[in-house]
């Protein structure tokens, strides 16, 4: 019954304060048509990104993992007409199905997605120049999400958000017996911005559609 109520009250949510122009079901359906993974953010936490975004007054931000491109319309429609957003995917599939439909929600101009794994195409970001970035939101695989916290805090600016989405997992981070290589991920997150001195941190757990999970969200000194 928990797991229903967690369910219902995430539709509460969406029914009371989200738009149906802005909940983005097109995309939702279009995802489940290529049969991709059922992992986006839940239509209450992409709105969440979006809200994070307009509060900071994002005009460039750096997502990796893309997958059907649910997150990063979100949050490219928080960055107004000059803003842009890099988002980093690793399935050419994904990258196509999420491709149609930012062009379907009017945010192409925008988004610059490149394909490819995200620890090559980092690299070949800061030959670019690319950064400084308002804002990082990283939901790819999730053994290394350390590392892609350290290339996110190496673009950021002072004041900058990053956010790292299920790093929870259902409490498998805090059982330091399960050694789930996602878990062991996560864990390995929470130590490297324990130990950073650049960023202030928090993580919230959160429940609905998605289960029991939640975000890390560091800001940048």
């Amino acid at each position: 019954m928990q797991e229903n109520d967690w369910i219902a009250s995430d539709r509460f949510i969406e029914d009371h304060l989200i738009r149906s122009d802005e909940a983005q079901g097109e995309t939702l359906r279009a995802n489940a048509a290529a049969g991709l993974p059922k992992i986006d953010v839940s239509t209450a936490q992409g709105k969440f990104l979006h809200l994070l975004a307009l509060s900071i007054g994002a005009r460039k931000i750096l997502e990796i993992g893309t997958l059907g491109g649910f997150s990063t319309v979100w949050l490219a429609r928080a960055l107004g007409p000059d803003g842009r957003i890099v988002t980093l995917e690793f399935d050419p599939k994904h990258a196509e199905v999420a491709r149609a439909n930012v062009a379907r929600e009017g945010v192409a101009a925008r988004v610059d997605l490149r394909v490819g794994a995200a620890l090559d195409l980092l690299p070949k970001l800061r030959a670019e120049g690319f950064g400084p970035i308002d804002l990082a939101f990283i939901d790819a695989d999730k053994e290394n999400n350390a590392n892609y916290f350290d290339w996110a805090l190496e673009f950021s600016r002072p004041g900058g958000l990053i956010v790292v989405d299920n790093v929870i997992r259902a409490g498998a981070v805090a059982d330091l017996a399960n050694m789930d290589p996602m878990a062991v991920g996560s864990r390995a997150l929470f130590d490297r911005v324990a130990d950073s001195k650049r960023v202030t941190a928090t993580a919230l757990q959160t429940v609905g559609t998605k289960g029991w999970d939640g975000f890390l969200i560091a800001r940048v000194n």
